[in-house]
């Protein structure tokens, strides 16, 4: 069986986890850059099932999830906490079920197109808006830090 250029011995288990942490998609972005100024490997494969809700919960780990105000923007909501808004995190938080766990999400989840996204649509919004839906972007690539909406209520990654 042929073997990849990254495959063979390395001198240390650290040094064999740095490999493979440069190389899993999980780690990485646009095939050269780490998703997470956090450095760090993630685990072999094991033969227990994992939930995945808990692995992204621990791609949480040392983020303050935080509930904007209405038509506010994550870069304004985080900087009112002293933080910053970690974009890269906004893609763990487009998921119905981890807003379900910060918002009350009454109407469900829709996904929607916005870069005010992940967001709860506020309670007293026009009823074509589908308030208390929390609406999630399909397109990844519209993830942002300062979108806002004027009805919606973003959750957001601060660090």
């Amino acid at each position: 069986m042929a073997k990849t250029a990254t495959s063979g011995t390395y001198p240390s288990v650290f040094d064999f986890c740095s490999g493979r942490c440069r190389h899993n998609s999980g780690s990485v972005v646009h095939e050269n850059a780490y998703i997470s100024e956090f450095h760090h490997c993630f685990s072999l494969p094991s033969n227990q099932s994992v939930d995945d809700h808990t692995q992204l919960e621990a791609r949480l780990i040392g983020v303050n999830v935080v509930i904007g105000g209405q038509g506010e923007s994550c870069d304004l909501v985080c900087k009112s906490q002293g933080q910053s808004c970690i974009v890269n995190k906004l893609l763990v938080l487009n998921q119905c079920e981890i807003m379900k766990k910060y918002m009350s999400c009454k109407g469900g989840c829709l996904a929607s197109v916005g870069s005010d996204q992940p967001a709860e649509v506020v309670d007293d919004a026009p009823k074509d808006l589908n308030p208390g839906t929390c609406l999630y972007t399909k397109p990844q690539s519209m993830l942002s830090c300062d979108g806002s909406h004027p009805h919606t209520q973003r959750l957001c990654p601060c660090a």
